[in-house]
């Protein structure tokens, strides 16, 4: 407590003024502390015009209470050497009385060298007037005898400085009697008064200058729980000393100003006690803690006109400092409410407008800045550019494009990156490596149109495959392999190449092969294929003959088929009748009129009656004349068209009437002749008939 108390005498000494200098406003002394003082004038009134000092020149007035019984002294030290007297009134005595009241104890002091101190202690022997020389004639020291008091004794005390120059003193007081206060009392003040203030330091952070404040939020502080004991707050010095004008509302407080708080004791058993003169002081300074924050903008890319933009609201210099807790809000409203934060400030996207940060620093005070959201200048874009190319020969459906002529843009000072698709072109990913040659299919290339700030849009680029254009009149065409046709490519061409050179419409006199042309559609040219065939040849595939009659069976070529004996005369039937015996050729052609297709056949000679009796004559069926034939078999059949005998290479191409060693009954039977012509199709003949065997025994 005594630190307190030694501010409090501190705040005595430079607010001295304030007191006006007469006992009715006499300072309480509460406390043997030192007490450091500065006096000057007389008050309202002259007094201590009866005792020793015969009135007041720079004085000051105090008044204390005794605590217990005992013996008092205090001794008033002048810091520079002057002057200093006093009267000691009481005990128990009014201001009024004391204006006609002899001083209980009092010195004037007339100081030889060194001697400027004065007061009681407890070797002098006078009771009043501090002479030059005591009653023994020993020049005076200012101090004057001891007073024996007993406790609740009231005292006024006079201290003038009689020296025209005005100077401190200081007074401290002795002996083993104590001052009645209610501080520091364990009973009265169980608990230290706290000074405000963070470091209970009497300084207190505000959060702007000035700003409203109210007081009164600090005196459970100061108080700390003491029973009976009151705060009150003022604007002055002066108002403090003299309680007046008590601060009792929220005012406005300035850095500028020094303000003033006084502890004071309300003793609830007697309301005229003198523990309720008893006051301890203290000041309050307020601190500014508030800080400014800059309105800042930031600036990025709208990318691809998409209306919003990817910002970085943690790079903008709005004067943060690392001692802060910011936040960041979409709106005003958001911020005040404390909703929707941004959590990810760093990353935020949003059209143009405005964030908010809120930012509070160690002393919770709070400033909101703005940060103003703005898009660099927009990439303008063409999303209507189309490219047509040729069609590549080897593979129709694709084309080389060069995307670098495409007109995406007009604006200057850009850059362009080509990428197969949008997701590629917004991510960066998979960019055409070689955009003048470019080989795709019809369809899209995308263009990401970059200027000088690194932002970007994306075009679209059609792409189309011009195809190949073919001549509808070009056909294949199927002629006889030893004529010559005309092959026509037809007209709505720019020009032709023909395989044989030819730069015309139609080529002429072309034999059986493959044949191009070049068809040229603008700037594209179509090459187109032709073929030219031989016409398939009809194959005989097999004749029949039956006695005088010829049928001939044709496979292959293109129906319907001429059939011919001589080569001049033709025939839709391939059926001839009456033929000689013999060799006699035959000819057939199909529906192309090509040359025919000739083979040679031998009707052979018919034998229709055998008497196989051993005569010699007409014993036997013998085709051994064909035998220089393919395959050649003589087949024998009964009349129920059983095979009964096979005549080939193995028994000389004959029949001699018997089956199995027996000739066989009188009757008539068939036969046929098989075998294959000696030609490149080996065309299969038969030649069929009947025979009667008369076999007689």
């Amino acid at each position: 407590m005594k630190k307190t108390l030694l501010f409090i005498a501190f705040l005595i000494t430079n607010l001295f003024w304030a007191q006006n200098n007469d006992c009715v406003s006499a300072i309480p002394i509460c406390s043997n502390a030192n007490i450091t003082l500065t006096p000057s004038g007389i008050g309202n009134d002259d007094e201590g015009n009866v005792g020793c000092l015969n009135g007041e020149n720079n004085s000051i007035w105090f008044t204390f209470s005794t605590l217990t019984a005992g013996t008092l002294t205090f001794v008033i030290n002048p810091v520079n050497n002057v002057d200093y007297d006093w009267a000691l009134y009481g005990p128990d005595l009014n201001c009024t009385q004391i204006q006609t009241a002899t001083p209980l104890r009092c010195s004037y002091d007339a100081p030889g060298p060194g001697q400027y101190a004065t007061g009681l202690n407890m070797t002098s022997l006078d009771t009043s007037e501090g002479a030059a020389t005591d009653n023994l004639g020993n020049s005076s020291d200012g101090m004057v005898k001891y007073i024996d008091v007993v406790p609740g004794q009231v005292y006024y005390l006079l201290v003038d400085n009689f020296s025209p120059t005005i100077s401190q003193f200081s007074l401290t007081f002795g002996g083993s009697a104590g001052l009645l206060t209610p501080f520091d009392d364990p009973v009265l003040q169980p608990y230290p008064f706290i000074v405000p203030g963070a470091n209970h330091d009497g300084k207190i952070d505000i959060c702007g200058n000035p700003v409203m404040y109210n007081f009164s939020t600090l005196t459970a502080q100061i108080l700390n729980n003491n029973p009976n004991f009151i705060v009150k707050y003022y604007n002055s010095a002066t108002d403090a000393l003299d309680d007046v004008n008590a601060i009792t509302t929220p005012v406005s407080v300035s850095t500028a100003n020094t303000y003033h708080y006084v502890i004071s004791y309300s003793d609830p058993t007697s309301p005229a006690s003198f523990l309720n003169k008893c006051k301890q002081f203290g000041t309050i300074n307020f601190v500014d803690r508030s800080f400014a924050l800059n309105t800042a903008t930031i600036t990025e890319c709208s990318n691809n006109n998409s209306g919003t933009a990817l910002y970085d609201l943690t790079s903008v210099n709005i004067g943060l400092t690392p001692n802060l807790n910011v936040k960041y809000y979409p709106s005003m409203p958001d911020l005040n409410a404390g909703t929707n934060e941004i959590t990810i400030p760093y990353a935020y996207t949003s059209a143009e407008g405005s964030v908010f940060v809120k930012a509070t620093n160690e002393f919770d005070c709070v400033t909101i800045a703005e940060i103003k959201l703005k898009f660099h200048p927009i990439v303008t874009i063409n999303n209507d550019a189309i490219l047509r190319s040729c069609f590549i020969e080897t593979n129709p459906s694709t084309a080389l494009f060069n995307l670098t002529v495409a007109t995406v843009t007009g604006q200057t000072g850009i850059t362009k990156e080509y990428y197969p698709s949008m997701t590629d072109a917004v991510n960066g990913t998979n960019p055409i490596p070689n955009p003048t040659a470019y080989i795709a299919p019809s369809g899209v290339a995308y263009v990401k149109v970059i200027n000088a700030q690194g932002c970007y849009a994306v075009a679209k680029v059609t792409l189309v495959v011009i195809p190949p254009v073919y001549s509808t009149t070009l056909k294949d065409k199927v002629i006889c392999i030893e004529d010559k046709t005309t092959l026509d490519a037809g007209i709505g061409f720019n020009g032709y190449l023909w395989s044989t050179g030819a730069t015309t419409q139609t080529i002429s006199d072309v034999g059986v092969g493959t044949y191009w042309v070049k068809l040229k559609t603008g700037d594209c040219v179509t090459t187109q294929t032709v073929k030219v065939y031989p016409a398939e040849q009809p194959v005989i595939s097999n004749i029949d003959i039956a006695t005088t009659t010829v049928t001939v069976n044709v496979i292959g070529g293109t129906p319907p088929y001429k059939y011919s004996m001589d080569n001049v005369n033709w025939q839709d039937s391939n059926v001839f009748e009456n033929i000689t015996r013999g060799d006699h050729p035959v000819y057939v052609k199909d529906a192309y009129d090509c040359e025919p297709i000739e083979v040679t056949i031998v009707v052979p000679n018919l034998i229709n009656v055998i008497t196989p009796n051993g005569d010699g004559v007409n014993d036997i069926i013998d085709y051994s004349a064909l035998a220089g034939k393919q395959g050649l078999v003589l087949s024998i059949f009964d009349r129920y068209g059983t095979k009964i005998h096979q005549a080939d290479k193995m028994n000389g191409y004959k029949w001699d009437g018997t089956v199995g060693g027996k000739k066989v009954p009188t009757g008539t039977y068939w036969y046929s002749v098989t075998w294959n012509e000696n030609n490149k199709k080996n065309t299969a003949m038969k030649f069929s008939g009947w025979v009667m065997v008369k076999n007689r025994d």
